[in-house]
């Protein structure tokens, strides 16, 4: 048996097992690497070299970059910032959400946009008296549209940048997907805005994810807590300097403190002396501040005003679940533990302990208060259940805080390094995830858990596949068989096959899956057609991207089923008109861009 007709198999048997549904697509992906060093088309380094590959290492540094822009508040202060200009009209807050999507899409991934708008989106439908229906698939969507914007939209654009290179043709260049990705945005909202009242279901969602917007009011209704929140500048004589922070504040000062932010650097736990020019963030009463704020030379800043949720510091509500080990201690309202948080109020079963010691039982519900850094750090795990996550609460912060206006810069940094090609584009993606971290705009442990290992294992382990297809031979089979249907007399005709085979399998099979495996093919069909290589790289783009017709085809179409309120077969009746824009684009405008 030939190596050819062996690759084939394992792709068959590959695409059969994603299709069955029943593995994850992780097992599936090293099964695969595993299974071509088994049968001998690939050496053991070869069959793991996709784990080492650069366009992994890109794709795994641009999570990194994306949970910066995310965990910072830019996503929610840039989308909230707009949406509030929008007013209540359909095809206004429609238009917004679509593009909003686009664009964030671009820089964060779909699944970072969708999950980012959503909540935002159904609440304001929901406040405008519409269906949340008739929002969430168009938010979708416009989100794989907004994918062909730049390089980084999707890891599809990445791996055919790369196949463009490697077959001699050069690299896309970063802005160089907007000219059929621009197309792309424009006619998907335009069919959304005039098609999608007609077809999509006006139902009322049972579960619609969680609107924080209005948290800090409730939180302080619930648990009567006023605020009383100020931000005081540690000044160049005042005697708390080189002081620990800790020490800064005595327990019988009527302050409490609630967290330090050192000179120079991003908020952070207090884990140090205190210099010139850092602010204490602290809670009391005025007159005991302003008593605190004279004795110890300080200087009072703006912009925290009473509000629960600022960029220094933030609250939970945890609720003591049983075995934890917090039963048994004894909390006061207004005591700052050893983890740097506050407790703030106390509830048992709905009602306030007041100011009194309280010995913790299964089922009390503490709000706690500190530095977002302490809050992830301290709050989860078996002893205390979680209300609300602090990583979403932090994005309604609001304006555009420290850490917001740090990861801008980076994000612009590497944008700037991508669009000038100065350096390779993995080097420009690990300098902006190393950015991200070394300016705290995310704890290295925010990084390991932003990164979608579920792609990384998934790209790493079918590249090899990619790699035995095309050494093999068997990618040369295919595109016989392929140029056999279409015939090779017209261009056009191939690119219209490739995207059947492509619009079919995407709707089943990860596109980052159906991309790795059409791309040899693709290759190898226009080397026999003699076809330009990037035009038909293109349009494999364009055909992975155009995911629309059933909810499992991408997670973004996934996401937004339970929100919207819609069933499997309400995902075509919108989908299929913008995927047949999408194919008139691939099959006719990419070849008058880059030429056959």
């Amino acid at each position: 048996m030939s190596d050819a007709t062996v690759s084939l198999i394992v792709l068959a048997v590959v695409v059969v097992v994603f299709v069955w549904n029943r593995l994850p697509v992780e097992i599936v992906a090293l099964g695969t690497a595993l299974t071509l060093y088994a049968v001998g088309l690939l050496e053991i380094d070869e069959a793991l070299a996709g784990f080492g590959d650069p366009v992994v290492i890109f794709l795994a540094s641009l999570f990194v970059v994306s949970a910066g822009l995310d965990s910072s508040g830019v996503t929610t202060w840039a989308s909230s910032r707009l949406m509030e200009r929008v007013g209540t009209g359909r095809r206004r807050l429609l238009l917004l959400a679509m593009a909003m999507s686009a664009l964030l899409t671009a820089f964060i991934t779909l699944n970072g946009a969708v999950a980012a708008l959503l909540p935002m989106v159904v609440a304001m439908a929901v406040r405008s008296g519409q269906s949340p229906s008739q929002l969430a698939m168009p938010l979708a969507f416009a989100g794989s549209a907004g994918s062909l914007l730049i390089l980084t939209g999707t890891p599809v654009n990445v791996i055919v940048s790369d196949a463009s290179a490697d077959a001699g043709a050069g690299a896309f260049g970063f802005f160089e997907f907007a000219l059929v990705g621009v197309p792309l945005v424009a006619g998907t909202v335009v069919i959304a805005l005039y098609l999608g009242p007609r077809v999509l279901p006006a139902t009322v969602p049972r579960h619609a994810p969680p609107d924080l917007g209005d948290h800090a009011r409730l939180l302080i209704e619930q648990y009567a807590v006023d605020g009383n929140l100020y931000r005081l500048r540690v000044r160049e004589h005042s005697p708390l300097v080189g002081t620990g922070a800790d020490d800064a504040v005595p327990l019988d000062a009527g302050v409490t403190l609630v967290g330090v932010r050192h000179r120079g650097r991003a908020p952070r736990p207090e884990d140090g002396v205190l210099a010139a020019d850092d602010v204490l963030v602290v809670r009391g009463d005025a007159g005991p501040v302003n008593e605190f704020m004279a004795r110890h030379h300080l200087a009072a800043l703006g912009g925290s005003g009473d509000g629960l949720l600022t960029h220094e510091v933030g609250v939970a509500e945890i609720v003591i679940p049983p075995r934890s080990r917090l039963i048994g201690e004894v909390v006061v309202p207004g005591m700052r533990r050893s983890t740097g948080l506050v407790v703030l109020a106390v509830h048992r079963l709905g009602r306030d302990r007041g100011r009194e010691p309280t010995t913790l039982e299964v089922g009390d519900t503490l709000l706690v208060e500190g530095t977002w850094d302490a809050l992830d750090q301290n709050i989860h795990g078996q002893d205390a259940l979680v209300v609300d996550s602090p990583d979403l609460l932090r994005r309604q912060a609001p304006g555009l805080g420290p850490r917001g206006r740090l990861a801008l810069a980076v994000l612009a940094g590497m944008v700037l390094l991508l669009a000038l090609g100065v350096v390779p584009a993995v080097v420009a993606g690990l300098l902006g995830a190393l950015a991200m971290v070394l300016l705290r705009v995310v704890r290295i442990e925010q990084a390991y858990r932003s990164i979608s290992w579920t792609t990384v294992v998934l790209i790493g382990g079918l590249i090899p596949l990619s790699t035995a297809i095309q050494d093999s031979g068997a990618a040369e089979q295919i595109a016989d068989v392929l140029i056999g249907i279409v015939g090779d007399g017209s261009p056009h005709l191939l690119l219209l096959g490739i995207f059947v085979l492509i619009g079919l399998l995407g709707q089943i099979v990860s596109n980052t899956a159906t991309a790795l495996i059409v791309v040899p093919v693709a290759l190898a069909a226009a080397a026999e057609t003699g076809v330009a290589v990037q035009p038909v790289l293109m349009l494999v783009t364009v055909a992975a991207a155009a995911s629309f017709l059933t909810p499992i085809a991408t997670p973004g179409n996934m996401m937004v089923m339970g929100p919207g309120g819609y069933r499997f077969g309400d995902y075509w009746k919108l989908g299929l008109p913008i995927m047949g824009w999408f194919l008139l684009v691939g099959v006719f405008l990419v070849p008058v861009i880059w030429r056959f």
